[in-house]
């Protein structure tokens, strides 16, 4: 079945991990085999030919900088030039697989049209492009809002205000604070620009003030439920509720931590914490429940988002994996038509009635 996942890191991976996404993962694994110089090593679950495998054609993937102020203890860039020099240097990445045939951008609803005919002719045995729809996490390389102007027009299409820790134009995980007056400028000038606004991340100060200031398209592009594993970097029944009022999808994360309750980072392993897929399904399904359908669940994986195998569900291989859903769902009680909706279908009309 054909699968859109809205969160991937994809341009991390190929510059910060020095990962070559055009090689099946096996091999990328081979040649990480042995290194420990950041989480996940040897443990890699995505590539190019391995979303192809699973017929995933079209996915959300990220640039992804995040500043740090001196007394700030996270990982990141000392100023905000910098940070903005890292996505522009993961943004030729992108362009780079663009020119070999690997990837195509989509910006607009013709783009989007023509990229799914071409999924969806069976006629075609070459190797398809895969399409991908650019968003930023984390607003802080944004030097100004003019930097904002000149991302759109290269093709950034959804932005999420806020990463880990305290931000320049929001707080987000493991923070609290509304945002000042720079986030609200920043909200009201996505606004102008019909972006889609990704609420992931989000302290919830920040959470509730962004719903309230902004008008425009809103997802959470990799977030579960707090009902089930207690930790602000999920939200609330609450916060899905005024979500779902939005018409929002919401993207089923794929890190560990935050499937399962009781995760001990560097202890814990997805085995032993009885981490796999249908310990996901249990978010997916809270959430349908809150809605009383299936209209807000999609695809949100961050697979290889800073970890790999060994903080993932342990049926989850590559991502190709992900077309182990249907089956699952169907176990649950959950119709074909439900099914569509999850892989692709909710995706598909959220972006469509974003961009009309």
């Amino acid at each position: 079945m054909f699968a859109i996942d809205i969160h991937l890191d994809l341009s991390m991976n190929a510059m910060e991990w020095n990962r070559n996404l055009r090689l099946p993962v096996s091999d990328i694994n081979t040649r990480e085999s042995g290194k420990t110089d950041m989480p996940g090593r040897s443990g890699a679950t995505v590539s190019l030919p391995a979303l192809r495998e699973g017929n995933t054609g079209l996915v959300v993937a990220t640039q992804l900088a995040r500043f740090v102020s001196p007394e700030n203890p996270l990982s990141g860039w000392h100023s905000p030039e910098q940070a903005w020099a890292q996505t522009q240097g993961q943004l030729a990445w992108y362009r780079a697989m663009e020119d070999a045939g690997e990837m195509v951008q989509i910006r607009d609803l013709e783009q989007l049209g023509k990229h799914l005919l071409l999924w969806n002719d069976e006629t075609i045995s070459s190797q398809k492009p895969i399409g991908y729809i650019l968003s930023l996490e984390g607003a802080d390389s944004l030097v100004t809002l003019q930097h904002l102007e000149r991302a759109y027009a290269y093709g950034l299409r959804a932005l999420g205000p806020a990463h880990y820790g305290p931000g320049r134009y929001a707080n987000g995980t493991d923070a609290t604070g509304k945002m000042g007056e720079k986030g609200i400028s920043l909200l009201k000038e996505m606004d102008s620009m019909q972006m889609i606004l990704d609420a992931t991340h989000l302290c919830d100060d920040a959470f509730w003030q962004a719903l309230d200031l902004f008008k425009g398209p809103v997802w959470a592009s990799h977030n579960n439920c707090r009902a089930i594993v207690n930790h602000n970097r999920q939200y609330s029944d609450d916060m899905l509720k005024a979500l779902i009022e939005r018409g929002a999808i919401i993207g089923a994360a794929m890190d560990a931590w935050m499937i399962v309750p009781g995760w001990v980072r560097k202890v814990s392993t997805p085995l032993q914490a009885g981490c796999d897929l249908e310990a996901l399904v249990n978010h997916i399904d809270h959430i349908c429940q809150l809605a009383g359908n299936t209209k807000h669940i999609c695809i949100g994986s961050d697979l290889d988002g800073g970890f790999g195998k060994e903080q993932c569900p342990y049926d989850i291989h590559t991502i190709a994996d992900l077309q182990k859903f249907p089956g699952l769902l169907t176990s649950r009680g959950y119709t074909s038509q439900d099914i569509e909706a999850f892989m692709y279908g909710n995706a598909l009309r959220f972006i469509q009635k974003a961009w009309s």
